[in-house]
């Protein structure tokens, strides 16, 4: 009786438990965090809710905007509890939602702000972060239509190469490093390296806008590549002789006022300002001197920054690309002077960029140099990998802490050059880089925004390092375990953060972006600084111990501070409000990487190991196709039967052939007459073994740089790189990361459709069995054709546009007899864009 009265009891305490709700959520001190600019369908997908109440919801809600309706509900939500100034908060992943469209999330009474999902979210931001650059420009600034700085500079410490004091050197151009006016080589060494690494990895993210001056007008170069010029014409002025190389041009001096840049004369010498001479030696800091103690950190940054210029503009300038080869070597002997680093100067504050690591900066200029060198590889990479073990982890990864561009620059990009271009080293090299994610994932993961970052001065340019480095991890190995940590820190540049706000100003420009930069050209002619990158969050103890902070107006984010952290968008805060120049850049890397992951192939197409292999089987289509490297033969012959058959046909030719003075009359014929014309690599290369197919035999960089080059010859005759998207690989053989580079070119890989032996018209009797006739070849299509429901809809049919002089037993010539066979049988013949073209 005992037992059954217990039991009654119980039940009658959880009968009455079942009636009491949970308390309301509170909508005034809750809050949805999210990636303002939106999140692509594939990608992680998470939004952070943050509350100053203990409460964390059970579940949430997504919701069309435009419905109203509730699209998808989730309670997958991780709760993490107190931080910062929050007293609960969780992560809200809502990742297998994979529907394009704009939603919000709600919980209870709370919305998030407007999310979108869609393949391109990112398309054109690289671009736009890119006017910032632009902005910054010295010497002639296209943002203002005028020119500033013109007349510097004057040398110090040139004593070592028999320079005397104030003796003057051209140091016009390059970029204002943030919203002062000072230029350091090392900042825009690294910024121009991240420029033309972000236009060779992803050339489809960017646009010809402007012309090499910055202003309005196409000049047949993409925008970033303008702007990277101007950073390495001036990096030249710089380093204007084998013994001369500048390190800085002005001092903190410069911070008397807010103004917009024109001529200086806070100096002492008229309007000239201070080249600072690398001596190797410590020279001013303040009332001291700075740590400086060898010549390389500079220098090394030099000569990666020439060596891949020298490259990129190998086929546009070949004077200027000589010049830069010789730069980067003259820089590296430099760099080898007197080993160790080289810090900045300051004449009356104790703020610099003090650097105190420089074998990174080495590692990557040896794995630069065989770029202009290509028998040196083998040496030059054993120097560089020899240097990778001796930082394997960039130190501000182990550390919660760090002085002011301690350990620069933030992500150690020479692993990733070595890696992908050294298979021996590839996977130690990958090693590294996981070390040093997982000691800001011990760190990340306590918190619901994955913030492992140290809020150190320039904490958002650490930021995006450190999602490079996720990422670049991941192409190097593989291993796609810290996408969600990768991702949270993107987003917290673009508002999923505890401010809520964007860290780039004006992006999105319908979201909670930075409006009071500490910028003169916001703050005394309310210019927009589109693009820029701000400084992002400080440690509160470092922002009270700073010099010269003082806001100007009431914290519109003041319920969002708290002991750990702060983040003003007042121009009176340079410790987190002021962009940077070489932020931005490596910015710009990033926005464009995220841009170029959009490429999908249409599920109507039949696709291989990444490449489209047949369109649509429902349509009667056929495209035509011809490649060409060593022979031309049938070019005339192919060219008269389509253009007495009134058809258009698609041809692939190598680099090679396209510069062959020989083969240019054909060419322009063949362009005139509307046929499409696209690359097949420059010099034919095998990129993957025959038995092996996953064996690849091409880095990344010799396979990209072959493909720029063929598009290089195709515009010397005529043929734009945007009006040639698709691709067909040499020897008609590739894999899935040969598919994958070129989407990162923003190219679609295409191949033959299989099933006929079109492609075998290149063979001759003395290949033995591999040997096919022409009779066998035709007769091979129109069996396929006759035996198959949907016959040849979709096909591409891959035949040569010459064969070697030992097959007499041309194709080509019964070109005619195929063409009135296809047209009989009710097909269309098509370009491969008319064949692949989809519905908007």
């Amino acid at each position: 009786m005992k037992k059954l009265s217990l039991f009654k009891a119980l039940l009658l305490v959880l009968t009455l438990t079942s009636f009491i709700s949970k308390p309301e959520i509170d909508a005034n001190n809750s809050w949805i965090r999210i990636n303002l600019l939106g999140y692509q369908p594939k990608a992680t997908k998470v939004a952070i809710w943050a509350s100053k109440t203990n409460q964390v919801p059970d579940k949430f809600e997504l919701i069309d905007q435009q419905s109203g309706k509730v699209v998808y509900t989730s309670t997958n939500i991780k709760s993490f509890g107190a931080y910062g100034p929050f007293t609960a908060t969780a992560r809200l992943n809502f990742s297998d939602f994979k529907i394009s469209g704009k939603y919000f999330i709600r919980i209870a009474e709370i919305k998030s702000p407007e999310i979108i999902i869609n393949d391109e979210v990112y398309r054109h931001t690289a671009d736009f972060a890119l006017r910032y650059m632009r902005q910054q420009r010295s010497g002639f600034n296209p943002y203002l239509r005028d020119s500033c700085h013109t007349h510097d500079g004057f040398v110090l410490y040139g004593a070592k190469a028999g320079i005397k004091d104030s003796t003057h050197f051209d140091a016009s151009g390059g970029w204002h490093d943030a919203s002062d006016y000072l230029q350091y080589s090392t900042t825009s060494a690294n910024a121009t390296y991240h420029l033309l690494m972000a236009y060779r990895d992803f050339p489809q993210a960017f646009a010809d806008t402007k012309q090499a001056n910055g202003l309005d007008g196409k000049n047949g170069m993409a925008d970033v590549l303008d702007e990277a010029k101007w950073g390495l014409d001036w990096l030249v002025k710089m380093h204007p002789k084998d013994n001369i190389m500048f390190n800085q041009l002005a001092d903190d001096r410069d911070h008397i006022s807010m103004r917009i840049p024109k001529e200086d004369s806070q100096y002492g010498k008229g309007f000239e300002r201070p080249l600072y001479y690398i001596d190797g030696e410590p020279q001013q800091r303040g009332k001291f001197m700075n740590n400086t103690k060898g010549t390389s950190s500079t220098a090394a940054k030099f000569t990666s920054a020439f060596a891949l210029g020298s490259k990129i503009f190998a086929s546009a300038d070949e004077n200027y690309a000589q010049q830069l080869k010789q730069k980067a070597i003259s820089a590296l002997a430099y760099a080898n002077i007197k080993k160790g680093v080289t810090q900045t100067v300051s004449v009356k504050s104790p703020y610099i960029y003090a650097e105190d690591n420089w074998v990174d900066d080495m590692e990557l200029a040896y794995a630069s140099m065989p770029l202009i060198a290509e028998k040196t590889w083998k040496k030059n990479s054993g120097i560089a990998f020899d240097y990778a073990k001796q930082e394997t982890i960039t130190p501000w990864l182990t550390k919660d802490t760090a002085n002011h561009y301690q350990y620069y620059p933030f992500v150690n990009i020479g692993h990733y050059e070595l890696a992908k271009n050294s298979q021996p080293h590839k996977q130690k090299l990958a090693s590294y880089y996981k070390q040093g994610i997982e000691q800001v994932w011990e760190r990340a993961q306590k918190n619901a925004f994955y913030r492992g970052v140290p809020f150190i001065w320039c904490s958002n340019n650490l930021t995006v390092a450190f999602a490079q480095q996720c990422m670049w991890y991941k192409q190097l190995s593989g291993d796609e375990s810290f996408n969600e940590l990768e991702q949270a820190n993107f987003d917290w540049l673009l508002g999923c953060n505890p401010w809520g706000t964007s860290m780039v100003y004006g992006l999105p420009n319908w979201g909670d972006t930075p409006t009071d930069p500490h910028s003169a050209f916001t703050h005394l002619k309310n210019y927009p600084i589109d693009g820029g990158l701000v400084d992002g969050p400080v440690y509160t103890s470092i922002y009270k111990n700073l010099i010269g902070i003082q806001l100007t107006k009431p914290d519109a984010y003041a319920d969002f501070q708290s002991d750990l952290a702060v983040y003003h968008d007042d121009y009176g805060d340079y410790s987190t409000n002021e962009p940077t120049m070489d932020g931005t850049a490596s910015l710009i890397y990033l926005l464009a990487a995220y841009d170029s992951r959009t490429k999908t192939i249409p599920k109507e197409f039949q696709s291989l190991q990444g490449a489209i292999i047949r369109g649509k089987a429902t349509e009667k289509k056929v495209a035509l196709v011809f490649t060409g490297d060593e022979f031309a033969d049938g070019g005339n012959n192919i060219n008269k039967t389509l253009v007495d058959e009134n058809v258009k046909a698609s041809f692939f030719l190598t680099g090679r052939f396209y510069s062959k003075l020989k083969n240019r009359k054909l060419i322009e014929t063949l362009k005139t007459n509307g046929n499409y014309l696209g690359p097949h690599s420059n010099a034919h290369l095998l990129y993957n073994d025959w038995i092996k197919r996953d064996s690849l035999l091409v880095t990344e960089l010799q396979f990209k740089t072959d493909l720029m080059w063929n598009y290089g010859a195709m515009e010397k005759v005529g043929i734009k790189m945007d009006d040639a998207k698709y691709f067909l690989p040499p020897y008609e053989w590739y894999n899935q990361q040969i598919a994958d580079w070129t989407s990162q070119m923003d190219k679609q890989l295409i191949n033959f459709t299989s099933g006929t032996r079109s492609n075998a018209d290149y063979t001759y009797p003395e290949m033995g069995k591999s040997y096919r006739s022409t009779e066998e070849i035709y007769k091979s299509i129109l069996d396929y054709d006759k035996s198959k429901a949907d016959g040849l809809n979709g096909f591409i049919l891959l035949l040569h546009i010459g064969t070697d002089p030992r097959r007499t037993d041309k194709f080509y010539n019964r070109l005619p007899e195929l063409i009135k066979y296809l047209k009989t049988s009710g097909y269309e013949l098509v370009k491969i864009n008319e064949l692949l073209k989809t519905e908007q």
